[in-house]
C-alpha cells in the first residue's frame, strides 16, 4: 500500500509540474514516467531469486559459456576461468533465451548492464566491475573467502 501511496504522489507531483510547459505536457509527461516506472512481477522475482541462489556462483549472461554472445560475456567467462571458478559451483543463466529474465534482472540488481555476477546471492557486478577486480586481486580473494574455486591436489598426488 506505501508503494501505491508514493506512486500515486509521485505521479501528481510529476503532473503538476507537467503543467507549467504547455497544454499538451501533461499527457506527455505522464506516459513517459509510466514507460520509466516497469517493476518486477512477482514471479519473475521469485524465479530470479531461485536462480540467483541455485549455485554459489551465478552468472546471467548473453549466450553460454561455451558460445558467449557479446564480448562483454566472453570477457567474463574468460575471467572466472582464470580466476579458478570451479565449474561445479557455477551457473550460467542465457538472457537472450527469455525477455522477462532480460529484463527483470535489470530491474533486480539495479544495474543497467549484461553480463551481471552474484557470489553466494550477493550481486557482484557487471564486466567492467569484474575486470576492475580481477586486476587488483579482489576477485580472487572473494571466490578464495566463497570457497568457490577448484580445489588444488594434495603434494602427494602432484610428486605421482
Amino acid at each position: 500500500m506505501a508503494f501505491v501511496r508514493s506512486f500515486i504522489t509521485a505521479t501528481k507531483t510529476s503532473l503538476l509540474t507537467a503543467k507549467t510547459l504547455g497544454a499538451g505536457a501533461p499527457l506527455k509527461f505522464r506516459a513517459l514516467q509510466l514507460q520509466q516506472a516497469r517493476y518486477l512481477s512477482q514471479h519473475a522475482k521469485e524465479a530470479i531469486d531461485n536462480a540467483v541462489q541455485s549455485s554459489p556462483v551465478v552468472l546471467f549472461m548473453k549466450g553460454t559459456p561455451d558460445f558467449p554472445q557479446c564480448g562483454f560475456s566472453r570477457a567474463s567467462i574468460q575471467i572466472l576461468s582464470l580466476q579458478g571458478v570451479d565449474p561445479e559451483k557455477f551457473s550460467a543463466f542465457n538472457v537472450l533465451e527469455d525477455d522477462e529474465l532480460r529484463q527483470g534482472i535489470k530491474e533486480y540488481s539495479n544495474w543497467p548492464t549484461i553480463p551481471q555476477l552474484y557470489v553466494n546471492g550477493e550481486f557482484v557486478g557487471g564486466c567492467d566491475i569484474l575486470i576492475a577486480m580481477h586486476q587488483s586481486g579482489e576477485l580472487a580473494d572473494l571466490f578464495d573467502k566463497a570457497s568457490v574455486l577448484v580445489p588444488e591436489e594434495p603434494e602427494s598426488a602432484k610428486e605421482a
